[in-house]
Protein backbone atom coordinates (compact mmCIF):
# COMPACT_ATOMS: atom_id res chain seq x y z
CA UNK A 1 0.00 0.00 0.00
CA UNK A 2 1.29 3.74 -1.14
CA UNK A 3 1.21 6.67 1.07
CA UNK A 4 -0.57 8.22 -1.57
CA UNK A 5 -3.72 5.26 -0.85
CA UNK A 6 -3.35 6.32 2.86
CA UNK A 7 -3.65 9.80 1.96
CA UNK A 8 -5.78 10.88 -0.79
CA UNK A 9 -5.56 14.17 -2.73
CA UNK A 10 -8.39 16.62 -1.65
CA UNK A 11 -10.89 16.75 -4.28
CA UNK A 12 -11.84 20.42 -4.90
CA UNK A 13 -15.60 21.33 -3.84
CA UNK A 14 -17.88 21.38 -6.96
CA UNK A 15 -18.14 24.27 -8.74
CA UNK A 16 -21.25 26.66 -7.89
CA UNK A 17 -23.96 26.97 -10.21
CA UNK A 18 -23.92 29.81 -12.86
CA UNK A 19 -27.28 31.36 -14.70
CA UNK A 20 -26.00 29.39 -17.74
CA UNK A 21 -26.03 25.67 -15.28
CA UNK A 22 -29.50 26.75 -14.08
CA UNK A 23 -32.09 28.13 -16.82
CA UNK A 24 -32.53 24.83 -18.63
CA UNK A 25 -33.60 23.03 -15.59
CA UNK A 26 -35.73 25.78 -13.65
CA UNK A 27 -37.49 26.52 -17.18
CA UNK A 28 -38.15 22.61 -17.60
CA UNK A 29 -39.85 22.67 -14.06
CA UNK A 30 -41.71 25.65 -14.39
CA UNK A 31 -43.62 24.07 -17.55
CA UNK A 32 -44.15 21.01 -15.80
CA UNK A 33 -46.16 23.16 -13.37
CA UNK A 34 -49.81 23.39 -15.06
CA UNK A 35 -51.16 27.10 -14.48
CA UNK A 36 -53.20 27.48 -16.88
CA UNK A 37 -55.50 30.55 -16.68
CA UNK A 38 -58.99 29.68 -18.18
CA UNK A 39 -59.80 33.78 -17.69
CA UNK A 40 -63.12 32.52 -15.33
CA UNK A 41 -60.98 31.34 -12.47
CA UNK A 42 -61.77 27.71 -13.34
CA UNK A 43 -57.78 26.85 -13.93
CA UNK A 44 -55.04 25.51 -11.54
CA UNK A 45 -54.07 29.50 -10.55
CA UNK A 46 -50.74 29.77 -10.20
CA UNK A 47 -49.93 29.01 -6.16
CA UNK A 48 -47.96 25.77 -7.27
CA UNK A 49 -45.67 27.72 -9.64
CA UNK A 50 -45.32 30.26 -6.75
CA UNK A 51 -44.44 27.99 -4.12
CA UNK A 52 -41.83 26.97 -6.89
CA UNK A 53 -40.44 30.05 -7.33
CA UNK A 54 -40.14 30.95 -3.65
CA UNK A 55 -38.28 28.14 -3.07
CA UNK A 56 -35.98 28.74 -5.53
CA UNK A 57 -35.53 32.15 -4.17
CA UNK A 58 -35.07 31.50 -0.39
CA UNK A 59 -32.78 28.57 -1.63
CA UNK A 60 -30.20 31.45 -2.29
CA UNK A 61 -30.59 33.35 1.00
CA UNK A 62 -33.42 35.68 -0.53
CA UNK A 63 -36.54 36.76 1.11
CA UNK A 64 -39.60 36.54 -1.41
CA UNK A 65 -42.97 37.77 -0.21
CA UNK A 66 -46.38 36.46 -1.47
CA UNK A 67 -49.53 37.82 -2.17
CA UNK A 68 -52.66 36.24 -2.88
CA UNK A 69 -55.55 38.04 -4.27
CA UNK A 70 -57.91 35.07 -4.24
CA UNK A 71 -57.53 31.52 -3.34
CA UNK A 72 -54.60 30.12 -5.54
CA UNK A 73 -54.00 33.27 -7.15
CA UNK A 74 -50.70 34.05 -6.26
CA UNK A 75 -47.97 36.86 -6.90
CA UNK A 76 -44.32 36.85 -5.60
CA UNK A 77 -41.90 39.65 -4.87
CA UNK A 78 -38.58 40.59 -3.86
CA UNK A 79 -36.47 43.57 -3.76
CA UNK A 80 -32.56 43.56 -3.95
CA UNK A 81 -30.81 46.73 -2.58
CA UNK A 82 -29.16 48.30 -5.04
CA UNK A 83 -25.72 50.36 -4.55
CA UNK A 84 -27.42 53.54 -4.97
CA UNK A 85 -30.80 53.43 -3.29
CA UNK A 86 -31.55 56.98 -4.17
CA UNK A 87 -32.06 56.15 -7.68
CA UNK A 88 -35.14 54.78 -8.98
CA UNK A 89 -35.88 51.30 -8.45
CA UNK A 90 -35.66 48.94 -11.64
CA UNK A 91 -38.63 46.65 -12.04
CA UNK A 92 -37.94 43.24 -13.60
CA UNK A 93 -41.09 41.02 -13.67
CA UNK A 94 -42.58 38.30 -15.56
CA UNK A 95 -45.87 36.08 -14.81
CA UNK A 96 -46.56 32.91 -14.15
CA UNK A 97 -49.86 31.81 -15.82
CA UNK A 98 -50.42 30.38 -19.22
CA UNK A 99 -53.07 29.70 -21.96
CA UNK A 100 -54.42 26.50 -21.46
CA UNK A 101 -53.18 23.93 -24.38
CA UNK A 102 -55.09 21.12 -25.80
CA UNK A 103 -52.64 18.03 -25.62
CA UNK A 104 -54.14 16.36 -28.41
CA UNK A 105 -53.14 19.42 -30.72
CA UNK A 106 -49.04 19.14 -29.34
CA UNK A 107 -46.30 17.16 -30.80
CA UNK A 108 -45.43 16.37 -26.86
CA UNK A 109 -46.61 16.41 -24.02
CA UNK A 110 -47.54 20.91 -23.52
CA UNK A 111 -46.87 20.38 -19.46
CA UNK A 112 -44.08 17.88 -20.25
CA UNK A 113 -40.92 20.31 -20.80
CA UNK A 114 -39.30 17.72 -22.46
CA UNK A 115 -35.79 18.52 -24.04
CA UNK A 116 -35.58 17.50 -27.81
CA UNK A 117 -32.82 18.49 -30.10
CA UNK A 118 -31.76 21.53 -28.19
CA UNK A 119 -35.54 22.69 -27.82
CA UNK A 120 -37.57 22.93 -24.72
CA UNK A 121 -41.45 21.91 -25.45
CA UNK A 122 -44.10 23.15 -23.79
CA UNK A 123 -46.86 25.71 -22.92
CA UNK A 124 -44.92 28.61 -21.95
CA UNK A 125 -41.37 28.36 -23.47
CA UNK A 126 -42.16 30.91 -25.30
CA UNK A 127 -44.51 33.05 -23.10
CA UNK A 128 -43.46 33.44 -20.48
CA UNK A 129 -41.69 30.26 -18.72
CA UNK A 130 -38.62 30.79 -20.29
CA UNK A 131 -37.83 34.38 -19.20
CA UNK A 132 -39.49 33.73 -15.62
CA UNK A 133 -36.24 30.90 -15.98
CA UNK A 134 -34.33 33.37 -16.94
CA UNK A 135 -34.87 35.89 -14.57
CA UNK A 136 -34.45 33.48 -11.91
CA UNK A 137 -31.59 31.81 -13.03
CA UNK A 138 -29.70 35.37 -13.27
CA UNK A 139 -30.80 36.73 -9.53
CA UNK A 140 -29.98 33.73 -8.16
CA UNK A 141 -26.52 33.83 -9.31
CA UNK A 142 -26.62 37.44 -8.21
CA UNK A 143 -27.95 36.52 -4.79
CA UNK A 144 -24.79 33.52 -4.83
CA UNK A 145 -21.60 35.64 -5.84
CA UNK A 146 -22.77 38.72 -3.56
CA UNK A 147 -22.71 41.20 -6.73
CA UNK A 148 -24.69 43.84 -5.24
CA UNK A 149 -26.76 46.07 -8.56
CA UNK A 150 -26.34 49.26 -9.34
CA UNK A 151 -29.95 50.18 -8.06
CA UNK A 152 -32.63 48.41 -6.34
CA UNK A 153 -34.22 46.14 -8.20
CA UNK A 154 -37.87 44.53 -7.82
CA UNK A 155 -38.47 41.09 -9.24
CA UNK A 156 -42.07 40.22 -9.36
CA UNK A 157 -43.61 37.22 -11.13
CA UNK A 158 -47.41 38.15 -11.50
CA UNK A 159 -50.76 35.98 -11.23
CA UNK A 160 -53.32 36.26 -13.83
CA UNK A 161 -51.26 38.27 -16.94
CA UNK A 162 -53.42 35.89 -19.67
CA UNK A 163 -56.48 36.97 -18.52
CA UNK A 164 -55.99 40.77 -18.17
CA UNK A 165 -53.94 41.35 -15.07
CA UNK A 166 -56.66 41.63 -12.63
CA UNK A 167 -55.60 39.20 -10.11
CA UNK A 168 -52.16 39.90 -10.76
CA UNK A 169 -50.56 42.86 -11.73
CA UNK A 170 -53.89 45.48 -10.94
CA UNK A 171 -54.41 43.89 -7.99
CA UNK A 172 -50.63 44.68 -7.03
CA UNK A 173 -50.97 48.18 -8.04
CA UNK A 174 -53.92 48.95 -7.01
CA UNK A 175 -53.61 46.77 -3.50
CA UNK A 176 -49.78 46.93 -2.52
CA UNK A 177 -48.65 49.97 -4.18
CA UNK A 178 -45.96 49.92 -1.18
CA UNK A 179 -44.47 47.13 -3.06
CA UNK A 180 -43.11 49.62 -6.31
CA UNK A 181 -42.08 52.18 -3.83
CA UNK A 182 -39.30 53.80 -5.74
CA UNK A 183 -39.74 52.12 -9.10
CA UNK A 184 -39.55 54.34 -12.00
CA UNK A 185 -39.11 51.75 -14.95
CA UNK A 186 -39.19 47.95 -15.65
CA UNK A 187 -38.40 45.03 -18.34
CA UNK A 188 -41.13 42.16 -18.72
CA UNK A 189 -41.83 40.03 -21.87
CA UNK A 190 -42.99 39.80 -25.98
CA UNK A 191 -39.54 41.84 -26.80
CA UNK A 192 -35.92 41.76 -27.31
CA UNK A 193 -35.78 38.14 -29.55
CA UNK A 194 -33.82 38.15 -32.76
CA UNK A 195 -35.30 38.00 -36.61
CA UNK A 196 -32.77 37.25 -39.42
CA UNK A 197 -32.71 39.25 -41.70
CA UNK A 198 -30.79 40.10 -45.51
CA UNK A 199 -28.28 42.52 -44.95
CA UNK A 200 -28.35 45.28 -47.81
CA UNK A 201 -23.93 44.53 -47.97
CA UNK A 202 -25.02 40.75 -48.23
CA UNK A 203 -25.25 38.10 -46.23
CA UNK A 204 -27.66 38.00 -43.23
CA UNK A 205 -27.66 40.34 -40.14
CA UNK A 206 -29.40 39.73 -36.56
CA UNK A 207 -32.23 42.51 -35.94
CA UNK A 208 -33.56 42.49 -32.22
CA UNK A 209 -37.33 43.56 -31.62
CA UNK A 210 -37.32 45.67 -28.41
CA UNK A 211 -40.81 46.68 -27.26
CA UNK A 212 -40.95 50.08 -26.50
CA UNK A 213 -45.26 50.33 -27.13
CA UNK A 214 -48.19 48.50 -26.70
CA UNK A 215 -51.69 48.74 -28.03
CA UNK A 216 -54.56 49.24 -25.67
CA UNK A 217 -56.93 46.14 -25.42
CA UNK A 218 -60.86 46.39 -25.16
CA UNK A 219 -62.18 43.12 -24.99
CA UNK A 220 -65.97 43.56 -25.20
CA UNK A 221 -68.75 41.69 -24.71
CA UNK A 222 -71.96 42.02 -27.73
CA UNK A 223 -75.90 41.26 -26.62
CA UNK A 224 -78.27 40.81 -29.47
CA UNK A 225 -82.22 41.32 -28.38
CA UNK A 226 -84.56 40.22 -30.27
CA UNK A 227 -88.19 38.37 -29.82
CA UNK A 228 -88.18 34.86 -28.76
CA UNK A 229 -89.96 32.47 -30.59
CA UNK A 230 -90.34 28.55 -32.13
CA UNK A 231 -88.26 27.60 -34.49
CA UNK A 232 -90.22 26.84 -37.34
CA UNK A 233 -92.21 30.12 -37.56
CA UNK A 234 -90.81 33.54 -39.41
CA UNK A 235 -88.96 35.82 -36.94
CA UNK A 236 -87.53 39.13 -38.31
CA UNK A 237 -86.54 40.22 -34.52
CA UNK A 238 -84.18 36.99 -34.31
CA UNK A 239 -81.25 37.57 -31.57
CA UNK A 240 -79.24 35.51 -33.16
CA UNK A 241 -79.32 37.00 -37.03
CA UNK A 242 -79.10 40.30 -35.52
CA UNK A 243 -75.51 39.50 -33.73
CA UNK A 244 -74.93 37.93 -36.54
CA UNK A 245 -75.10 40.63 -39.24
CA UNK A 246 -73.34 42.86 -36.42
CA UNK A 247 -70.38 40.97 -36.12
CA UNK A 248 -70.49 40.90 -40.18
CA UNK A 249 -70.41 44.52 -39.88
CA UNK A 250 -67.29 44.26 -37.42
CA UNK A 251 -65.41 42.46 -39.74
CA UNK A 252 -65.97 44.34 -42.78
CA UNK A 253 -64.91 47.21 -41.33
CA UNK A 254 -61.36 48.85 -42.60
CA UNK A 255 -60.03 50.21 -39.72
CA UNK A 256 -57.97 53.18 -41.01
CA UNK A 257 -53.94 52.53 -40.89
CA UNK A 258 -51.62 55.02 -38.43
CA UNK A 259 -47.79 54.48 -38.38
CA UNK A 260 -47.23 55.74 -34.61
CA UNK A 261 -43.61 56.93 -33.77
CA UNK A 262 -42.17 53.26 -32.47
CA UNK A 263 -43.55 51.06 -35.48
CA UNK A 264 -41.80 54.31 -37.81
CA UNK A 265 -38.58 53.95 -36.25
CA UNK A 266 -38.83 49.98 -37.09
CA UNK A 267 -39.84 50.61 -40.40
CA UNK A 268 -37.18 52.97 -40.93
CA UNK A 269 -33.95 50.70 -39.51
CA UNK A 270 -35.52 47.37 -40.92
CA UNK A 271 -35.28 49.50 -44.65
CA UNK A 272 -31.81 50.78 -43.59
CA UNK A 273 -30.51 47.40 -42.81
CA UNK A 274 -32.11 45.48 -45.12
CA UNK A 275 -31.91 47.72 -48.21
CA UNK A 276 -35.34 47.36 -49.11
CA UNK A 277 -37.31 50.10 -49.75
CA UNK A 278 -41.01 51.18 -48.75
CA UNK A 279 -43.82 53.36 -48.62
CA UNK A 280 -46.56 53.90 -46.07
CA UNK A 281 -49.28 51.81 -48.43
CA UNK A 282 -46.80 49.36 -49.68
CA UNK A 283 -45.13 47.43 -46.82
CA UNK A 284 -45.08 43.74 -47.83
CA UNK A 285 -41.71 43.49 -49.66
CA UNK A 286 -40.27 45.03 -46.14
CA UNK A 287 -42.10 43.02 -43.76
CA UNK A 288 -41.99 39.72 -45.20
CA UNK A 289 -37.86 40.08 -43.96
CA UNK A 290 -39.50 39.50 -40.46
CA UNK A 291 -40.80 36.01 -41.04
CA UNK A 292 -43.67 34.84 -38.19
CA UNK A 293 -43.01 38.38 -36.32
CA UNK A 294 -45.01 40.18 -39.51
CA UNK A 295 -48.33 39.47 -37.74
CA UNK A 296 -46.96 41.46 -34.61
CA UNK A 297 -46.38 43.89 -36.55
CA UNK A 298 -49.04 43.87 -39.40
CA UNK A 299 -51.24 43.96 -35.92
CA UNK A 300 -49.84 47.68 -34.83
CA UNK A 301 -50.19 49.59 -38.37
CA UNK A 302 -54.56 49.87 -37.33
CA UNK A 303 -56.73 49.14 -34.87
CA UNK A 304 -58.18 45.78 -34.79
CA UNK A 305 -61.35 43.99 -33.94
CA UNK A 306 -61.47 40.55 -33.83
CA UNK A 307 -64.98 38.02 -32.98
CA UNK A 308 -63.67 35.38 -30.64
CA UNK A 309 -66.73 33.73 -29.20
CA UNK A 310 -70.19 32.91 -29.54
CA UNK A 311 -72.83 32.17 -27.23
CA UNK A 312 -76.81 31.48 -27.90
CA UNK A 313 -79.51 29.32 -27.83
CA UNK A 314 -80.44 26.44 -24.97
CA UNK A 315 -82.66 24.03 -27.78
CA UNK A 316 -82.96 23.56 -31.56
CA UNK A 317 -86.13 24.54 -32.20
CA UNK A 318 -86.10 27.43 -30.35
CA UNK A 319 -85.28 31.02 -31.38
CA UNK A 320 -83.28 32.54 -28.42
CA UNK A 321 -84.29 36.23 -26.63
CA UNK A 322 -80.66 36.93 -26.82
CA UNK A 323 -77.20 36.16 -28.51
CA UNK A 324 -73.59 36.67 -27.13
CA UNK A 325 -70.44 37.53 -28.58
CA UNK A 326 -67.09 38.30 -27.61
CA UNK A 327 -65.09 40.59 -29.53
CA UNK A 328 -61.14 41.29 -28.81
CA UNK A 329 -60.33 45.09 -29.56
CA UNK A 330 -56.90 47.12 -29.45
CA UNK A 331 -56.20 50.24 -29.92
CA UNK A 332 -53.33 52.59 -31.10
CA UNK A 333 -51.99 55.07 -28.02
CA UNK A 334 -54.93 57.99 -28.12
CA UNK A 335 -57.93 55.28 -29.95
CA UNK A 336 -59.89 54.37 -27.53
CA UNK A 337 -62.85 56.97 -27.32
CA UNK A 338 -62.85 56.26 -31.31
CA UNK A 339 -62.72 52.54 -31.58
CA UNK A 340 -65.58 52.42 -28.89
CA UNK A 341 -67.75 54.52 -30.60
CA UNK A 342 -67.25 53.02 -34.26
CA UNK A 343 -68.45 49.57 -32.51
CA UNK A 344 -71.38 51.03 -31.30
CA UNK A 345 -72.41 52.57 -34.65
CA UNK A 346 -71.55 49.51 -36.23
CA UNK A 347 -73.68 46.97 -34.33
CA UNK A 348 -76.74 49.05 -34.36
CA UNK A 349 -79.48 49.90 -31.61
CA UNK A 350 -80.28 46.00 -31.45
CA UNK A 351 -76.96 45.26 -29.90
CA UNK A 352 -75.73 45.74 -26.52
CA UNK A 353 -71.65 46.55 -25.93
CA UNK A 354 -70.34 46.13 -22.58
CA UNK A 355 -66.28 46.55 -22.07
CA UNK A 356 -65.33 43.56 -19.72
CA UNK A 357 -61.86 44.11 -19.35
CA UNK A 358 -60.06 47.60 -20.44
CA UNK A 359 -56.65 48.41 -20.00
CA UNK A 360 -54.26 51.68 -21.94
CA UNK A 361 -52.30 51.65 -24.68
CA UNK A 362 -48.16 52.58 -24.04
CA UNK A 363 -45.77 54.08 -25.89
CA UNK A 364 -42.41 54.40 -24.42
CA UNK A 365 -39.20 56.74 -25.71
CA UNK A 366 -36.72 54.44 -27.78
CA UNK A 367 -33.75 56.63 -25.88
CA UNK A 368 -32.14 57.53 -22.61
CA UNK A 369 -29.45 55.38 -20.21
CA UNK A 370 -32.25 52.41 -19.99
CA UNK A 371 -32.48 51.70 -23.73
CA UNK A 372 -28.58 52.29 -24.39
CA UNK A 373 -27.92 49.68 -21.38
CA UNK A 374 -30.42 46.66 -23.10
CA UNK A 375 -28.54 47.72 -26.45
CA UNK A 376 -25.31 47.75 -24.79
CA UNK A 377 -25.89 44.06 -23.27
CA UNK A 378 -27.15 42.83 -26.52
CA UNK A 379 -24.15 44.31 -28.82
CA UNK A 380 -21.81 43.07 -26.60
CA UNK A 381 -23.48 39.35 -26.97
CA UNK A 382 -24.13 39.67 -30.42
CA UNK A 383 -21.70 42.08 -32.30
CA UNK A 384 -22.82 43.77 -35.50
CA UNK A 385 -26.57 42.92 -34.71
CA UNK A 386 -28.94 45.57 -34.63
CA UNK A 387 -31.41 46.47 -32.05
CA UNK A 388 -35.13 48.08 -33.10
CA UNK A 389 -38.16 49.34 -31.56
CA UNK A 390 -41.25 48.05 -32.10
CA UNK A 391 -45.19 48.13 -30.65
CA UNK A 392 -46.83 45.07 -29.36
CA UNK A 393 -50.11 44.54 -30.66
CA UNK A 394 -51.01 42.58 -27.38
CA UNK A 395 -50.64 43.97 -23.62
CA UNK A 396 -48.66 42.76 -20.88
CA UNK A 397 -48.09 43.48 -17.33
CA UNK A 398 -46.44 46.93 -17.98
CA UNK A 399 -49.76 48.53 -18.46
CA UNK A 400 -50.87 48.21 -14.71
CA UNK A 401 -47.42 49.08 -13.41
CA UNK A 402 -47.62 52.31 -15.70
CA UNK A 403 -50.95 53.63 -13.41
CA UNK A 404 -47.67 54.03 -11.08
CA UNK A 405 -45.66 56.20 -13.52
CA UNK A 406 -43.43 53.68 -14.33
CA UNK A 407 -42.04 53.06 -17.81
CA UNK A 408 -41.85 49.80 -19.33
CA UNK A 409 -40.55 48.17 -22.28
CA UNK A 410 -40.51 44.47 -22.98
CA UNK A 411 -37.01 42.74 -23.01
CA UNK A 412 -36.52 39.17 -23.12
CA UNK A 413 -33.27 38.19 -24.80
CA UNK A 414 -32.95 35.41 -26.89
CA UNK A 415 -31.00 35.05 -29.77
CA UNK A 416 -33.24 32.50 -32.21
CA UNK A 417 -31.97 30.00 -34.76
CA UNK A 418 -32.65 31.71 -38.71
CA UNK A 419 -34.95 28.80 -39.29
CA UNK A 420 -37.14 29.08 -35.72
CA UNK A 421 -40.49 30.42 -36.67
CA UNK A 422 -40.88 32.08 -33.19
CA UNK A 423 -43.52 34.84 -32.95
CA UNK A 424 -46.61 32.29 -33.91
CA UNK A 425 -45.60 30.55 -31.22
CA UNK A 426 -47.08 33.12 -28.63
CA UNK A 427 -50.56 31.23 -27.66
CA UNK A 428 -49.94 28.74 -30.47
CA UNK A 429 -49.15 25.05 -30.44
CA UNK A 430 -45.65 23.29 -29.91
CA UNK A 431 -44.34 26.22 -28.13
CA UNK A 432 -40.44 25.58 -27.88
CA UNK A 433 -37.35 27.31 -27.28
CA UNK A 434 -33.77 26.79 -27.81
CA UNK A 435 -31.79 26.01 -25.17
CA UNK A 436 -28.62 27.78 -26.51
CA UNK A 437 -31.63 31.03 -26.71
CA UNK A 438 -32.03 30.87 -23.02
CA UNK A 439 -28.30 30.93 -22.08
CA UNK A 440 -27.74 33.94 -24.43
CA UNK A 441 -30.36 35.32 -22.57
CA UNK A 442 -29.08 35.10 -19.30
CA UNK A 443 -25.90 36.68 -20.30
CA UNK A 444 -27.25 39.94 -21.54
CA UNK A 445 -29.49 39.99 -18.70
CA UNK A 446 -26.54 39.69 -16.32
CA UNK A 447 -24.52 42.59 -18.51
CA UNK A 448 -27.60 44.71 -18.30
CA UNK A 449 -28.62 44.24 -14.49
CA UNK A 450 -24.66 44.96 -13.82
CA UNK A 451 -25.25 48.44 -16.07
CA UNK A 452 -28.80 48.84 -15.14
Amino acid sequence: MSTDDLHPAPTAPPAAPTAESEVTRLCQELIRIDSSNYGDGSGPGEAQAAAYVVQALREVGLDPQTYESDPGRVSVVVRIPGADRSRGALCIHGHLDVVPAHAQDWQHDPFGGELIDGLIWGRGAVDMKGMDAMILAVIRELARTGNIPPRDLVVVFFADEEAGGRQGSHFMVEQHPEVFAGVTEAISEVGGYSVTVPAKEGGERRAYLLQSAEKGIAWLRLTARGRAGHGSVPNDENAVVRLAQALTRIAAHEWPREIIPSVRMLLDGLSEVTGTPYTDHDLDALLDHLGGAKGFVLGTLRDTSNPTMLEAGYKHNVIPQQAHASVDCRFLPGHQEVLLKTIDDLVGDDVDVEVLVGDISLDAPFDGPLVEAMVAAINAEDPGAVVLPYCLSGGTDNKALSLLGVTGYGFAPLQLPADLDFAPMFHGIDERVPVSALIFGVRVLRRFIAAC
